[in-house]
């Protein structure tokens, strides 16, 4: 007997789907296929075919139905009872994240940067097992600067500064003093000279205020690490081995790590996944962020109602706010707009440029007093006034 393979049963679903006239999208019909293999149904593929369809006919949206304002009505509603506050991430106590309400407003603003970035870097290969390969890829992505690792002391009487170097941190660090002499001499107008225990840096132009301005520069002097992330926390984590919860996002920089998963890698900033990975990965991001943080709260919203937002929100190919600097201020009809904010402006705007309305959408027809054209709205009905002949 030929053993079935997934492949097998999706031509065989294909074939009851053409001759049922029914249609499934091939993704629901490749997780029909991989369950119906797992428990051993191959014989009876048509029975769950039938109720497939049968539940995705039933999911389907009705025509004219007006799935936007459910969609709206959906999400609003639940998201009255959502908290205002930050929290500590989900395991990770020492990270602050923003939850709740807040960070479902950041989301659909579709904001640059969320108020507190953050990001969960999964390791592959050794590094996901092995501590000092973990530790060594988290010194690669946290900032290090030089007071991390050194402590600096002013010598007001000849005009120098010495760096005393703190061999525990760099050795944790992985940094050798060569790299903090390197990174020193790339400062302006300052010399550094290798003093055995201590570095000693001279200034070009003595004088009592440069030498204040040049310690400030060598306390934030970066030696290491990448721009934006400030703290790293590897944590191990059961049935996944090491992983690195970081506070502050760079997605691009962190997925060029060596030992980085970079298929896993995740951050709550969705402009920056839209850089680097492309619309369809935002969009997919919107989803999950929404999603995750109404979940987080035990508020169960249907997936499609967030689904239509993140659509909407990515369809032109950049992510847009949900407002009146993103959609809702981009609208085609003016009454809309006018409905929405800054009426005055709205009018003004549109009688200098001689805008139509067509009326279409819903808010406009409420304005000038019409049945809305969704819903039994849709269809136009006419009687025939003459009497039918018998």
């Amino acid at each position: 007997m030929v053993e079935a393979t997934n492949d097998s049963v999706v031509k065989k679903m294909e074939k009851i789907l053409q001759k049922k006239n029914g249609f499934l999208p091939y993704y629901i019909q490749e997780l029909l296929a991989q369950k119906i293999v797992e428990k051993g149904l191959e014989k009876d593929v048509e029975d769950v075919v039938d109720r497939a369809l049968e539940q995705y006919n039933k999911n389907m949206v009705d025509p004219a139905e007006a799935c936007g304002i459910v969609a709206a009505q959906s999400i609003g509603e639940p998201g009255t009872q959502m908290t205002m506050r930050t929290f500590h991430y989900a395991g990770v106590a020492e990270i602050n994240v923003t939850l709740g309400l807040p960070r479902l407003i950041e989301i659909v603003d579709a904001r640059s940067t969320p108020s507190t970035p953050v990001m969960t870097v999964y390791l592959e290969g050794a590094y996901r097992v092995n501590a000092d390969l973990a530790q060594k890829a988290a010194n690669q992505i946290e900032i290090t600067r030089l007071q991390d690792i050194a402590t600096i002391d002013i010598d007001i009487e000849n005009l120098m500064i010495y760096v005393i170097l703190d061999e525990k941190s760099m050795q944790r660090k992985d940094i050798t003093k060569e790299d903090v002499i390197e990174k020193i001499k790339k400062m302006r107008k300052v010399g550094v000279e290798d003093d055995k225990e201590r570095l000693k840096v001279t200034l070009e132009e003595p004088g009592y205020k440069n030498l204040m301005l040049t310690v400030e520069s060598l306390k934030k002097l970066k030696i290491k690490g990448i721009d934006g992330i400030e703290r790293v926390i590897i944590r191990k984590e059961p049935n996944e081995g090491y992983v690195i919860y970081t506070e502050g996002s760079n997605f691009e920089d962190v997925l060029n790590i060596e030992g980085v998963d970079a298929s896993r890698t995740k951050t709550n900033d969705i402009q920056s996944v839209a850089n680097v990975l492309g619309i369809e990965a935002a969009r997919n991001m919107i989803i999950s962020e929404a999603h995750d943080t109404l979940s987080e709260q035990g508020l169960h919203v249907d997936i499609r109602h967030i689904m239509l937002v993140a659509d909407i929100m990515t369809v032109d190919g950049t992510v847009r706010a949900i407002g009146r600097h993103g959609i809702s201020g981009e609208k085609s009809s003016v009454l809309s707009r006018a409905a929405f904010e800054i009426t005055v402006n709205h009018l003004l705007r549109a009688s200098k440029r001689g805008e139509v309305d067509k009326l279409q959408g819903v808010a406009e027809n409420i304005i000038v007093g019409q049945p809305v054209s969704i819903g039994t709205g849709a269809v136009k009905l006419i009687m025939g006034t003459q009497r039918r002949k018998k």
